[in-house]
């Protein structure tokens, strides 16, 4: 079997989405997104009840745009676009023009990058599938190259042209920047559990010098890297390909962007699945708090696994999760008066908000328990940090050589524009820290002040908590997983609700997203439905 990863959404400092998954085999989750499990055994994701949006903005719902293009994006539509080899065997790269401001089309334009691998089969084509992996913030054409288009079923690759573009902001298509790869360093070493005044204030500065580094460095891009621009781009790639609908594979934050697609274009909308599915009705931080609680719901799952093994050193059998959490944080507490030797080059030392990021890393794919406790041991035993270092390191996607990708900027730049702030300021972090730790006692506390990422973004949010219904849109299949530590569960079941031919297709299991990770039932029914049209009936199950 060959999995493919998908990308982690997430809301706060901690969602780049998106950092390469752990080495142990193809991650699912590359980098991507923001960060939580369903959360079915914490409260705060319990339970099959819709989730309600705190902001009050129900009502609210996504309009389609008119069917009709206008005269003014017919060049963009009716564009060539020319293929070329891109270096790597059997894919074909372009590159494709959008308005910068879909308002004002003449302003000025966006280049964003393509790739394809042509249909395999001798058989009819079906037409382009389209695949994005999430983050916001990860590369499309990286997930192509280096998975879908070589690891997605052989069935449905004989029938698609498979088609990845990067949304603007993203990788190659004009990529947000911000910080260099020192001052990257020294941002995500930042202490995320403050202890005094001083700590905070440096915490603030932190997050304050990464958002005026962005404003700096992509004045011209930042107020135009919202969602629904980015799926008002690929109705224009869609157009160019020549396909009368748009079929897709959205997994985490892809599929927000797959539903807004929906939302906008309901009659151009094909074959459409939507794995790990986040809910476009909650606002920043009741995003954040669930993810909060999905980590822990992992961090259990997790637990329960370590104490079974002789090499957990966490705790040994009959270690309760809550136990093995204590002895964790008081790891972390130890890690922040006293950072350990990671074995860095640049010198970097492993400390406690590194160490988390590394944890968290390894939440979204139970593939990687066993490195996270090789990992632990080796840190809490021998005071060697490489093995977390590692994992953080390819959380935030950053390469032997101290350079990082784009994936942390492009996140915060999406999200921040896409709602406004969970909140704005520490008097606001400290008012529901009591809530966020009851979520995790484990993570709690850093991811509450991780929200705190957007309080000083130098863009005024333009979007807001909304329903998506899609009336008119052919079945959409919406995925989800019952404890993804990325999007939890119910964030799903709301969508499927939301979208008027949503068909919630549910895997009992652990990890973020399901297609293409092990099980035959979860793969047999999208196949199905990607080559035949059929959605499986609304409310299977799979495990």
């Amino acid at each position: 079997m060959h999995t493919w990863p998908s990308f982690r959404c997430t809301r706060s400092r901690y969602g780049t989405r998106t950092g390469t998954r752990t080495p142990t085999r193809a991650p699912a989750f590359l980098t991507a997104t923001l960060l939580t499990a369903a959360a079915l055994l914490v409260s705060a994701c319990s339970s099959g009840n819709p989730p309600t949006s705190v902001t009050g903005a129900a009502d609210v719902a996504l309009a389609a745009l008119p069917q009709s293009t206008p005269s003014a994006l017919t060049p963009y539509y009716t564009q060539r676009l020319h293929w070329h080899s891109c270096g790597v065997a059997d894919f074909e790269c372009t590159t494709m023009k959008a308005p910068l401001d879909y308002a004002k089309p003449g302003s000025g334009d966006v280049h964003l990058a393509v790739a394809r691998k042509s249909a395999t089969g001798t058989g009819k084509p079906i037409g382009s599938l389209l695949v994005n992996p999430g983050g916001p913030g990860g590369s499309a054409i990286g997930y192509l190259q280096q998975y879908a288009g070589i690891g997605y079923p052989a069935e449905v690759r004989a029938r698609y042209d498979m088609v990845a573009v990067d949304p603007r902001g993203v990788a190659h298509s004009e990529p947000v920047e911000c910080l260099d790869g020192r001052r990257m360093d020294t941002y995500t070493q930042t202490d995320l559990t403050p202890d005094d005044q001083r700590e905070k204030a440096a915490l603030v500065a932190a997050d304050k010098t990464f958002a005026q580094s962005c404003g700096a460095h992509s004045a011209r891009l930042l107020q135009h890297v919202s969602t629904v621009e980015a799926a008002r781009d690929m109705d224009i790639l869609r157009a160019a390909l020549g396909d009368r609908k748009l079929n897709y594979v959205g997994a985490s934050y892809g599929t927000f962007l797959g539903a807004t697609y929906a939302g906008l274009f309901p009659e151009r909308t094909g074959r459409m699945v939507l794995d790990g599915a986040m809910d476009p009705d909650l606002d920043a931080r009741r995003l954040n708090l669930d993810q909060t609680a999905g980590f822990e719901t992992a961090f259990q799952a997790f637990s329960k696994d370590c104490v079974r093994h002789s090499d957990c050193p966490l705790g040994g059998k009959g270690t309760t999760p809550a136990q093995v959490g204590d002895h964790l944080k008081a790891f972390f507490r130890k890690l922040d008066a006293h950072p350990i030797s990671a074995g860095d080059v640049d010198g970097r030392k492993l400390g406690e908000a590194l160490a988390t990021t590394g944890v968290i890393a390894a939440m979204y794919d139970e593939g990687a328990w066993e490195q996270l406790r090789e990992s632990l041991s080796s840190a809490m035993r021998e005071n060697d940090g490489a093995g977390l270092l590692a994992l953080s390191d390819s959380y935030y996607e950053r390469g032997a050589n101290g350079r990082y990708s784009n994936l942390m900027m492009a996140n915060a730049a999406v999200n921040c524009l896409d709602l406004p702030p969970a909140f704005t300021g520490p008097a606001q972090v400290e008012k529901a820290l009591p809530e966020f730790k009851k979520a995790s006692p484990v993570f709690g506390e850093a991811l509450a002040w991780a929200s705190l990422n957007c309080a000083y973004w130098p863009v005024k949010a333009t979007g807001e908590p909304h329903r998506i219904e899609a009336k008119g849109a052919a079945p959409i299949v919406v995925v989800g997983t019952t404890r993804d530590p990325a999007t939890p569960y119910r964030w799903a079941q709301s969508l499927a609700r939301q979208l008027s031919s949503g068909h919630l297709l549910t895997y009992i299991g652990d990890g973020h997203t399901a297609y293409g990770r092990g099980s035959t039932c979860i793969d047999t029914a999208i196949n199905t439905y990607l080559l035949h049209g059929t959605p499986p009936t609304t409310g299977k199950r799979c495990s």
